[in-house]
């Protein structure tokens, strides 16, 4: 919620394209009644696209865009190259490349962005480590997304408990 209020902010009641990076799933009652929470609180004049790929808002939409989220790019990302347990793709280093690959494009695509542009991530290497390698290899993944990201980043903000903590440049 901190990111639409900064979107909000920031737009001066302009629209502000909401980039939803996981739509509702027909087979999962809570998950869609989750999307419709957060469709629900949006302003009606904010523009929602439901997409797995953000790329194309960041490199051509002027106004505020929000991305929401990067932990649900991640994991489609790792879905799309079987990157969850194919661990001879990882260890042989095409599931690797090929991820890296889709980063690299998504941090380039946020760096030329012509907009004001808004994520939402999720800091998932702060709790207990993981019992799978899955998990732990998501973990990791998002830990590094999350850094390049800030890198490309004039500002970067944590929210804890509600509360925004700004972060400053190491």
């Amino acid at each position: 919620m901190a990111a639409e209020a900064r979107a909000a902010t920031i737009s001066a009641g302009e629209p502000v394209i909401y980039v939803a990076t996981a739509p509702p799933r027909a087979d999962d009652a809570e998950w869609t009644a989750r999307v419709a929470a957060h469709r629900a609180r949006r302003p009606a004049h904010w523009r929602t696209v439901e997409t797995a790929d953000p790329i194309l808002h960041l490199t051509n939409d002027t106004g505020v865009v929000l991305i929401d989220c990067l932990a649900l790019w991640l994991a489609r990302a790792m879905d799309e190259i079987s990157a969850w347990d194919d661990d001879a793709a990882w260890r042989a280093g095409w599931a690797r490349a090929a991820l890296d690959n889709r980063v690299s494009e998504l941090v380039a695509a946020w760096k030329a962005a012509p907009g004001y542009v808004i994520a939402v991530s999720n800091e998932v290497g702060m709790g207990v480590v993981p019992v799978s390698p899955s998990g732990r290899r998501f973990r990791d993944e998002m830990g590094r997304l999350n850094v390049a990201m800030a890198a490309a980043s004039d500002e970067v903000a944590l929210v804890v408990a509600g509360r925004l903590l700004r972060l400053e440049s190491p």
